[in-house]
Parts: structure tokens; sequence; C-alpha cells
């Protein structure tokens, strides 16, 4: 099993999830985060003042899929998030040593399907 890691920009969610409802994605998780990478933050000018933003917001998706359908999935959130623009984000892909659904106590791959 594999756990791919995604970081957009939260204006890219929606695309994003179409695209992996497309693909065949069978479950994932969504958490507002804040970050920078080579962005490091931006200023912005409120009621005359100017200040940093240091960690700028961004989604993170998590999903856990088989091998197989890793390749086709990162694929999906790379070509839906691309915007060409500095800060479209990270995808990383992870091995997943186990896996077990909590209400049933399956194992692999049957705790990921249905």
């Amino acid at each position: 099993m594999k756990l791919i890691t995604a970081i957009i920009k939260p204006s890219r969610l929606d695309p994003v999830l179409d695209a992996l409802k497309e693909a065949g994605c069978g479950g994932i998780t969504v958490s507002e985060v804040r970050g920078f990478g080579r962005q490091k933050g931006k200023t912005e000018v409120y009621r005359g003042a100017e200040y940093e933003v240091k960690l700028l917001p961004k989604v993170k998706i998590e999903i856990v899929a088989s091998p197989d359908a890793a390749e086709r999935i990162v694929d999906a959130i790379a070509t839906s998030a691309n915007t060409g623009k500095i800060g479209d984000g990270k995808i990383w892909v992870a091995d997943l040593d186990s896996i077990q659904r909590i209400r049933t106590g399956e194992t692999g791959q049957a705790a990921v399907e249905g």
C-alpha cells in the first residue's frame, strides 16, 4: 500500500477532487494547513499598514492507495493542481507497512476498499 500526500493551493481543491473522482480514488482526507516553500510568505496591506504573512494557507491531501493506483492518482493531482506559478505545491508517495480498519479489524487492501 502507498500513502500519497499532496500540499496544494486552496483554490485548486475542487478541480483536484474532481480529477481524483475520475481517477477512481476510493477515499481521501483533506486538512487545511499553513506553511511555506520557495514563496517564503508574502507582504499584505491591511487598513493602510503593511504586514508580513510568513505561513501561507495550503491544503493537505492524504490518500491510501494500492501500488498500481498510486501513479494514476499522482498524475491526477499533478495535472489538476498545476497553475504554472510558484506555490503550486508538492506530492510525495510513501510505503505503508500496515493498515487496519478499526471497526472490522480488516487489514491490508481489504481495510482500504469499500
